[in-house]
């Protein structure tokens, strides 16, 4: 009889979030929770959605920083456009740009770091950027509730309308994903250079 066995995609994203020395203990101690315990009591169905959350409970441990960074990074350059406003975006955009551009790539970085797989880059840049993209519309959409006078409606005109301020954030995804990607082979490299440097210092 094959033993129970949770979604696929949720057992391979796990390892990328957690440690190398703590990888075979958690998944395996997830796992026989998982058919021990809570299948045998709720169902494949709900065992599965268990397993899931358990699996986004340390996504979001490990990214809710670097989302909440990307989002008030976002919120941040929005607040600024309505609230005082100019006719020249130039400096803002390199400026919010280049931070959440950094951002996205320490996410990465320090995934990497974590997990020793640049694929868990690709991973946090990609989540990072998702939620931070509804944090930053969920923030402007409260920014408009207290702000919607004449002349923050016009700034939001003049600045590219509310259509850009909900879907911009939300077109980083992919981007977020690519430097997500970097940061984590940024990572590989610097510790594929610091063994180098440790070998030939034993030498």
């Amino acid at each position: 009889m094959i033993a129970p066995v949770p979604p696929e995609w949720a057992e391979t994203l796990l390892p990328l979030l957690v440690k190398p020395s703590d990888r075979d203990n958690v998944s395996r101690d997830l796992l026989e929770e998982y058919r021990d315990s809570v299948l045998p009591s709720r169902g494949p169905l709900r065992a599965n959605l268990w397993y899931v959350t358990q699996v986004l409970g340390f996504m979001s441990r490990r990214a809710g920083l670097w989302a909440a960074l990307f989002g008030a990074a976002f919120l941040a350059r929005t607040a600024m456009d309505w609230l005082v406003p100019t006719v020249d975006f130039h400096t803002r955009s390199t400026v919010s740009t280049m931070l959440v551009s950094g951002i996205l790539f320490l996410a990465g970085f320090a995934a990497t770091q974590r997990s020793g797989s640049i694929a868990a880059g690709t991973v946090f840049g990609f989540v990072t950027t998702a939620v931070g993209a509804a944090i930053s519309i969920v923030g402007a959409a409260a920014l408009l509730a207290i702000w919607h006078d004449p002349r923050t409606m016009a700034a939001i005109r003049g600045s590219g309308g509310l259509t850009e301020v909900l879907t911009l954030p939300l077109t980083m995804v992919v981007p977020g994903a690519v430097l997500g990607t970097v940061g984590g082979a940024a990572n590989a490299v610097v510790r594929r250079l610091r063994l180098t440097s440790v070998t030939f210092g034993g030498d």
